[in-house]
């Protein structure tokens, strides 16, 4: 029987080899304050994304797909960490994640990748973030131009012989809007969404808007042909993410739909059927315990994340009951923590502070030099007085009741609150006690988080929540 010894050795290795194989390598791409369904993948009716759709059409989108924080940094940094906002430790804006997590370099090095980011960075400690650098992306989203790109960073990386998993965290379309042809978009034949305001002022604002996603998406098709030219994308599982919503009033910094929804398109050929779409729930903490799935690893207990990996490869349902969002104010504006949580279909939403008005900064102030931050929300407020569609609006902003409850199905811009409606007292108690449930895991106070005093903590990484891990 010894002559079976060495067979046994071979077919152990030829099985290795192709678990090693099936491997993927990653490429995530994100743009960057671009609301899902103003993509027409989702329903935009406006802006032109030929490459975004072609992806689609190679691959898998995901209808329901969210993040925890409409906000750059938290969303960043609970993508990259697999973890809730409070449980990786940044839960504001302009923050920082615990010292003593780790994220995609370390999780995915231990398997063998090497993991690096090219563009948009936003996230810190560097201890907890050891991604390695890739030129040819302008990291500042604030930048006016943005600079020109170049591929060759990336082509470099891709044609390492190591798997790798690279992000590329793009600045469009986050403000200003001055990167594309917005003579593409003519503002009066523009379509506005309907919790969007309408006079001249935003029509011009929404048709630059309009131009950097197109510019976007021009980026997208680039770094995907660089990829295709690298010979790697049949082994590469890439996925497209649309981050949080536009800096438009009611998306980004709020628990709507709008600014928590985000688009999810995964692509990975010979795994992934082509041209399909997904109701599976899914939200950015699940993409670390996926790859980790995907990739043959042990699953990872100190991760908040659900693997979706089934959804991916056999399109299942998926394993989440809901997802979840917080949203704590400062430093963007005085605070107002806001919870919520989505079973896919109803969405409830709970203002810890309804007696105080919401008040953001960028969107609605002034620089230190005294120019209006964004001239359309001054124009809101001035025709308020005269156009009553812009009054309701501005005050939909500013003054919102302790609790919201959206039949976000039907109404995905969740503009009829059914909070309060008889007939759906039993969903709502059930949202009700599982958004009250994770926030006790997730060591939330609620009010008391939204403190001065718990910011300047987690600035200095002496972070005053923790979650009951």
């Amino acid at each position: 029987m010894s002559h079976l010894r060495p067979l046994a050795a071979v077919l152990l290795l030829i099985l290795s080899s192709a678990q090693a194989a099936e491997k993927p390598n990653v490429l995530i791409i994100m743009a960057d304050d671009c609301t899902f369904n103003d993509l027409p993948l989702y329903g935009g009716q406006n802006a032109r994304t030929p490459n975004i759709d072609a992806l689609a059409a190679q691959g898998l989108t995901f209808n329901k797909a969210y993040l925890a924080s409409a906000m750059c940094q938290p969303c960043r940094a609970e993508l990259f960490t697999g973890r809730y906002p409070l449980s990786n430790g940044c839960a504001w804006n302009h923050s920082a994640s615990r010292s003593n997590i780790e994220s995609l370099p370390q999780i995915l090095g231990r398997q063998g990748y090497t993991v690096g980011i090219a563009g948009k960075v936003h996230v810190k400690p560097k201890s907890t973030f050891p991604f390695r650098s890739v030129g040819g992306f302008d990291p500042s989203c604030v930048r006016d131009p943005t600079q020109p790109h170049d591929l060759s960073g990336i082509e470099r990386f891709f044609a390492s012989d190591d798997a790798f998993c690279l992000v590329v965290a793009l600045v469009e379309p986050h403000v200003p809007w001055v990167m594309g042809d917005a003579s593409q978009y003519p503002p009066a034949a523009i379509t506005l969404p309907p919790t969007i305001a309408d006079n001249p002022i935003t029509r011009e604002a929404y048709s630059r808007y309009l131009a950097e996603i197109t510019y976007m998406d021009g980026q997208v098709g680039e770094i995907l042909s660089a990829l295709d030219d690298s010979g790697k994308a049949g082994e590469t599982l890439v996925l497209f993410t649309s981050e949080q919503g536009s800096q438009f009033p009611g998306n980004k910094w709020t628990n709507w739909n709008t600014g928590v929804h985000t688009a999810l398109v995964a692509r990975w050929p010979g795994h992934i059927q082509a041209g399909v779409r997904t109701d599976a729930l899914v939200q950015y903490c699940d993409v670390v315990p996926t790859l980790l799935d995907l990739c043959g690893a042990e699953p990872n207990a100190q991760l908040d994340g659900i693997s979706f990996a089934s959804v991916l490869t056999d399109l299942a349902d998926g394993d989440r009951q809901f997802v979840y969002g917080m949203h704590n104010n400062l430093p963007e504006g005085p605070p107002y923590p806001i919870r919520s949580i989505t079973d896919g279909e109803f969405h409830l939403i709970h203002n810890l502070r309804p007696d105080e008005l919401y008040i953001e900064k960028h969107l609605m102030g002034r620089k230190g030099d005294g120019k209006l931050n964004n001239a359309y929300w001054a124009s809101w407020t001035w025709d308020s007085q005269q156009n009553p569609a812009t009054y309701e609006l501005v005050k939909r902003y500013m003054s919102r009741p302790r609790e919201q409850l959206y039949h976000t199905a039907k109404d995905p811009y969740e503009l009829k609150n059914l909070a309060g409606d008889s007939s759906l007292v039993e969903r709502s108690a059930l949202l009700r006690a599982a958004l009250d449930a994770w926030m006790s895991q997730q060591g939330d106070p609620g009010i008391a988080q939204d403190t001065m005093e718990s910011l300047s903590a987690a600035r200095k990484g002496n972070h005053r929540f923790t979650p009951d891990k």
